[in-house]
């Protein structure tokens, strides 16, 4: 169904090819998963697929693309539509209507179905993503994961042969992102649909495959073959791949129930071993090497608005309604200095809408909300930079220069730091990012990764991070984790809005659960995850009913 023939694609100004040498057969009714570390490549095959390479993105491409025998150098991405669809890292740029239902059936419209046809296919998509409630709702007004399961059913609505899906679970609650699976599995083997997805959250996605396709460098040849072979050597691999590496365990188990299986050796290792005298999560480390700025925005002088023992942010009986439909209601949080805390729960649970009140985008209905002894939407910029920073889920909405040069420099000027603070910080969380590439042709996990740079480079004394690990691959994760312990050690609160359970669990020392605008839970992090079936970490189920969080925590206590 989709052929690649020593395919190569070098982009305009580039020093090099972005892919090389890639021969690939995907054949009919197969998931396929493309893996590899950020930046290697990964959507820049995925587009040759739909025509967007070379047709819309520009560049050269040498060798050849077949999918059902049409050439996607003859074939431009409309000619193909009939054939592929294609979900990329934003949803918001595939978005052409402005409500759930219109959006869903604008791609049936462009073939020219029938209308009974389309209404038939409409409800069943709403029904097979969980979308029925919102079908009359602006799409707007949608948190980022309710986005990305409509522009992943706008694809799916016109029954298309080819299925391209890049970091399709990115921004879905654990749930969520078991139903899209579960959609995608039915596809391949009830309707022989072929998809080919990449996707960083490998946890997720790997028992699903039939085979997987590892970029292992930057312009190297894919690394193809069986999900566990492949995963013997890949330099990306999901906790419970991790574990069986730790223990030993060949072949490696890729699910949660084959672990378990082999894990009543490990288990018989660790018993008797105190959870606790283990580091906890957010546990200070030795400090990850921060330059510093000119001045400390982690403490305001004597005299200054916020002087003296405040907490970080705090905020009660808060009320917030966004476009007629209320998103908080009755939230309480108190943040303390050198705190990390997780807001987790269902997209459209209220997580992002917390963070911008904390922020100031958005003010309360009802309640108050303080951030560093100031009301956030009443503050002035100048006054508010100095106590909170905020790196949202779409980040070029921090990032307007021609370069990433450019960029640090101008982060560094506003934030009062030394020259060259934010290159340090993005060099030291993914490295090999040139100076000259323009922000809009980085890798969603590049660009998000920059975003988190600029917004570092003001250390500012509390940090909101929403979905900080959308498009970023494990070895970014384990450079992100440190750092940010590092900025709790210090005095900095940390609160991040996240679906992934695997950084709650390695990084929070509380979980805050909100659901419907509310808080459901608030507690230590092993208390509330463990007894979470949706949001616990692979470790803890692999391990249960002893109370492990991470891979790394088993490593220490058996060392």
């Amino acid at each position: 169904m989709i052929r690649f023939e020593n395919v190569s694609v070098t982009y305009d100004g580039a020093p090099g090819p972005a892919v090389q040498g890639v021969d690939l057969v995907v054949p009919e009714g197969e998931l396929v998963l493309l893996v590899g570390p950020s930046g290697v490549g990964k959507s820049t095959v995925l587009n040759a697929v739909s025509g967007l390479v070379p047709h819309f993105t520009g560049g050269t491409l040498r060798g050849r693309v077949t999918v059902a025998g049409r050439d996607t150098r003859t074939h431009k991405p409309r000619e193909l539509a009939d054939v592929v669809g294609t979900v990329g890292q934003d949803p918001l740029s595939h978005f052409v209507t402005d409500s759930v239902e219109d959006e869903l059936a604008y791609g049936m419209e462009s073939l020219g179905l029938a209308p009974a046809v389309m209404r038939r296919r409409v409800e069943e998509t709403l029904d097979l993503l969980g979308l029925a409630d919102l079908r009359d709702r602006s799409l707007a007004t949608l948190s980022g994961g309710q986005r990305q399961r409509v522009a992943i059913g706008s694809v799916l609505t016109p029954h298309p042969r080819v299925l391209v899906l890049d970091e399709p679970t990115s921004a879905l609650d654990p749930a969520a992102a078991e139903e899209v699976l579960s959609v995608l599995q039915r596809l391949v083997h009830d309707l022989g649909t072929t998809v080919l997805l990449a996707e960083h959250r490998l946890e997720r996605v790997v028992q699903y495959a039939d085979r997987v396709a590892l970029l292992p460098s930057p312009g190297a040849a894919p690394v193809v073959g069986g999900p566990a072979e492949v995963m013997a050597v890949s330099p990306v691999y999901p906790p419970v791949v991790s574990l069986g590496r730790l223990a030993g365990w060949s072949p490696l188990p890729l699910t949660v129930r084959d672990a378990r299986r082999r894990a009543a050796g490990l288990r018989e290792r660790l018993a008797g071993r105190d959870t606790a005298a283990v580091r906890a999560p957010g546990a200070p480390v030795e400090p990850v090497p921060v330059p510093r700025p000119r001045r400390r925005f982690g403490r305001a002088r004597p005299g200054e608005p916020g002087a003296g023992p405040v907490l970080a942010a705090e905020v009660r009986d808060l009320t917030v309604t966004r476009d007629r439909v209320r998103a908080l209601r009755g939230v309480d949080l108190s943040v303390a200095p050198g705190e990390t805390i997780a807001l987790m729960g269902r997209n459209g649970a209220g997580k992002s809408t917390l963070l911008d009140a904390l922020v100031g985008l958005v003010g309360p209905d009802g309640g108050t909300v303080r951030t560093g002894g100031v009301a956030p939407h009443r503050a002035s910029p100048r006054e508010l930079v100095r106590r909170v920073g905020l790196v949202p889920q779409e980040p070029r909405d921090l990032l307007y220069a021609d370069t990433v040069a450019a960029e640090c420099a101008a982060a560094d000027a506003d934030a009062g730091a030394a020259p060259g603070t934010c290159r340090a910080l993005l060099t030291g969380l993914v490295p090999g990012i040139p100076d000259t590439v323009h922000p809009r042709d980085l890798s969603e996990g590049q660009r998000l990764t920059l975003a988190l740079a600029v917004v570092l480079a003001a250390r500012p004394p509390l940090l909101l991070l929403d979905e900080p690990t959308r498009g970023l691959d494990y070895a970014a994760k384990a450079h992100l984790v440190p750092l940010l312990r590092a900025l709790a050690a210090e005095g900095h609160a940390v609160v991040l809005a996240t679906h992934d359970v695997e950084l709650a669990a390695d990084l929070a020392d509380r979980v805050v659960l909100l659901a419907e605008g509310e808080v459901i839970a608030d507690g230590p992090t092993a208390e509330i995850v463990v007894s979470s079936p949706s949001f616990a970490p692979q470790v803890t189920k692999i391990l249960a009913p002893q109370r492990w969080l991470t891979v790394g925590q088993v490593r220490e206590a058996l060392a």
